[in-house]
């Protein structure tokens, strides 16, 4: 096991290397320092003298690749790369371009995210799960169509519609929770129950669809029809066989979006004026603080290549054959 992984890990550095280079081309070759300057500085005609101000505050006056005016010490430490792409390989991000600590930022913000998308992940697969299985139960009847067509209804609904309607009922018109807003302790929960509902609720199209044919796909194989011909109930060979063998695909399918969930959503928290990462990103790209987005596409990268290699360990651990390929 311990090889697999070392293996697997292997495989991934090279693409959070060109990850992180793509990046760093899209931020610093495309877009110069003089480009950004401009923007944050808002001013067609300003002046050179305040754009290399700018620059040399951020740290942005600084040779791209190689600085041939240093020594040899810092002919590849001082410079952009080093300064703002290399770093991030052992999670120094730095400064945002107003001067705030990112990491200090991202430690704080992780937990309301946390707050938000951990119980909608959990909540979630579990309502999934179950209505998949009563679809299942009645499949081919008037119920299985009819709860496919709702599915096909509130995948087609877009996520704004259930966050506006949702504080408009439940905030606005019957004073039910907060509609907005955040506190600390067990204050948060008041201002997270909409949030996670909203979240929910969106989901389920989309999950329910996704589980009711990986279940069908195991009710059709020889081993349920075996147990059938053999005088087993329905209601058993749903919850002791297909039930079992079907979490198998679903557990390997819903690992790799466990790191990424301290990501947040930038949606919700927009909408909710949770502050959490989701938020965090969102504001940083409409101030175009540059510093903080380099930061979370890395950090998404990272999540999301961890996610997949914790999918592999979990599919070694349902099925051994997987750890030879």
């Amino acid at each position: 096991m311990l090889a697999y992984i070392i293996r697997r890990l292997a495989y991934a550095l090279p693409i959070l290397i060109g990850v992180n280079l793509l990046t760093f081309a899209l931020f610093f070759m495309v877009n110069t320092p003089d480009q950004m300057a401009r923007v944050q500085l808002g001013d067609k005609h300003v002046s050179e003298e305040a754009i290399e101000q700018w620059k040399a505050q951020r740290g942005y006056d600084k040779p791209l690749f190689i600085n041939t005016a240093e020594n040899s010490e810092g002919l590849l430490t001082d410079t952009i790369f080093f300064d703002k792409s290399a770093r991030l390989f052992v999670f120094d991000f730095g400064k945002s371009d107003e001067g705030r600590v990112i990491g200090a930022d991202i430690s704080e913000r992780m937990w309301p995210s946390l707050a938000v998308a951990l119980p909608t992940f959990i909540i979630g697969i579990s309502v999934n799960i179950v209505f998949a299985l009563f679809v299942v139960m009645f499949r081919a009847s008037m119920f299985d169509t009819a709860a496919m067509v709702l599915c096909v209804v509130l995948l087609s609904i877009s996520g704004v519609f259930y966050i506006l309607g949702g504080q408009y009922f439940f905030a606005k018109l019957w004073h039910l929770v907060p509609i907005s807003g955040y506190l600390g302790g067990t204050d948060a929960i008041r201002f997270l129950i909409l949030p996670v509902i909203i979240g929910v609720v969106a989901g389920i199209g989309g999950g329910t669809r996704l589980y009711r044919t990986l279940f069908l796909e195991e009710a059709n194989k020889d081993y349920v029809r075996t147990a059938r011909a053999k005088g087993v109930s329905e209601t058993a060979v749903l919850f002791r066989h297909i039930l079992p063998n079907g979490l198998i695909p679903i557990l390997t399918s819903v690992v790799v979006v466990i790191p990424s969930l301290f990501m947040g959503s930038l949606l919700i928290e927009s909408f909710f004026g949770i502050p959490g990462l989701g938020s965090y990103t969102l504001d940083a790209i409409q101030a175009q603080d540059f510093a903080i987005v380099r930061s979370m596409v890395f950090l998404g990268s990272v999540l999301y290549i961890l996610g997949l290699i914790l999918t592999d360990i979990s599919y070694t651990l349902v099925d051994p054959r997987v750890r030879l390929s």
